[in-house]
């Protein structure tokens, strides 16, 4: 019974543990803002980045340089869209902020955790106090000082 107690408060522990890092992550990656680029080549996704321009598929339309023959413009087949994920930029940082009900919140909250600290084992009864102890069994040959050599 004293094994399970035992590993079920270092499961709590490991519990707090991964909690804890799952909602740092959750903060550093609300906060975070990037870019997606996407190029098509007609209809087709044919290269995505992040955080990096897209490379294209080699058939952009080159720039236009003027000469004296008429030129036939060609509509491009071509297209890049970038998508902008925007990460939360206001975070509230202090508690003198909060309203009185927030920091009413956050000081039961502190209290009830840390009393939480001090919670004892329950205690298992004794399973041995209706027993006697063992008759002790004297040694007879120190007893008697009677020794083999």
């Amino acid at each position: 019974m004293k094994f399970f107690i035992l590993l079920l408060i270092g499961m709590k522990k490991v519990f707090h543990k991964i909690t804890a890092f799952v909602l740092a992550f959750v903060v550093l990656f609300s906060t975070i803002s990037f870019t997606i680029n996407m190029h098509y080549c007609g209809d087709i996704l044919v290269d995505t980045a992040i955080f990096h321009k897209a490379k294209g598929c080699g058939m952009e339309m080159e720039a236009f340089i003027p000469t004296s023959k008429p030129v036939i413009q060609k509509t491009p087949c071509c297209k890049d869209q970038h998508i902008l994920v925007k990460g939360q930029d206001e975070l509230q940082t202090s508690l003198d902020k909060t309203t009185i009900n927030h920091q009413e919140y956050v000081a039961i909250a502190m209290i009830y955790s840390y009393l939480n600290l001090f919670e004892s084992l329950p205690k298992e009864p004794l399973s041995f106090k209706e027993y006697s102890p063992p008759d002790v069994i004297p040694d007879i040959q120190v007893l008697h000082q009677v020794f083999i050599i």
